[in-house]
């Protein structure tokens, strides 16, 4: 059976907290081997989720911190005997609630019934998901919301680009994307409503969003759609994702 998260300070029991000796604790910085072992999670999975964050990025040999990592406490250090690249963090990461859901979503674990009460998701963002359901499938199973969110995810599909639908982006703001691409990690929006002035608010803070934390954005319109298999391709070419 998986040991439950620890949630809080509180949960962190002594008893639970690596060795230096053995897992690189030193009681003001943990190592990926020391988070794995309070998450019951090897250190290639967690430097895994620290990847898909954006936290660390792999380098040739071993892992490097991003700026957004640097921005969570993040330190590079080289083990002595080999030169080879890793990453100290804080110990306050394991408190870090982007980082613990991340790690929830990877183990497949359910979210209890109090930290539900807590929503993660405005009340803007609720009331059109709510109204645009997701009723069309795509090649992939996919449920998406409108068939030209199908003919994006089928391109990315027919294109072996590995992809996610409404991905929660790693951030304290509340916003999900239309689609997430690892490779490149680039995120699409398609805006498909330009004359709803809500939609149009809606779609000026997301840019916003996107552009103060710096992420690839690719933004895609109904011109985009009719002729898509021109231009998505072009626009995935500057971050390395390459259509086949």
């Amino acid at each position: 059976m998986e040991k439950p998260l620890p949630l809080c300070r509180e949960c962190y029991k002594s008893e639970n907290k690596p060795k230096k000796s053995d897992s690189g604790y030193s009681g003001k910085t943990l190592s990926s081997t020391a988070i794995g072992k309070v998450f019951d999670l090897s250190a290639t999975k967690i430097n895994q989720i620290l990847a898909e964050l954006g936290w660390i990025m792999k380098y040739t040999k071993g892992w490097k911190s991003t700026p957004a990592g640097i921005q969570k406490g993040a330190q590079d250090r080289e083990m002595r005997t080999t030169g080879i690249p890793y990453v100290i963090w804080p110990n306050n990461l394991i408190e870090n609630k982007i980082f613990v859901r991340s790690i929830r979503d990877f183990k497949g674990e359910k979210v209890d019934e109090h930290e539900s009460e807590e929503s993660t998701e405005t009340e803007a963002n609720l009331g059109f998901r709510e109204k645009f359901p997701c009723k069309y499938r795509a090649t992939d199973g996919h449920m998406v919301r409108s068939r030209a969110e199908v003919m994006i995810d089928n391109f990315l599909y027919a294109n072996k680009i590995v992809h996610a639908f409404e991905r929660k982006l790693p951030i304290e703001e509340d916003l999900y994307c239309d689609f997430y691409l690892p490779e490149g990690k680039v995120y699409i929006e398609y805006w498909g409503l330009e004359n709803d002035p809500k939609y149009q608010a809606r779609k000026e803070e997301k840019i916003r969003i996107y552009s103060k934390y710096n992420y690839n954005l690719v933004e895609l319109n109904d011109n985009h759609i009719k002729n898509l298999d021109d231009y998505l391709p072009k626009l995935l070419l500057p971050f390395g994702i390459s259509a086949e």
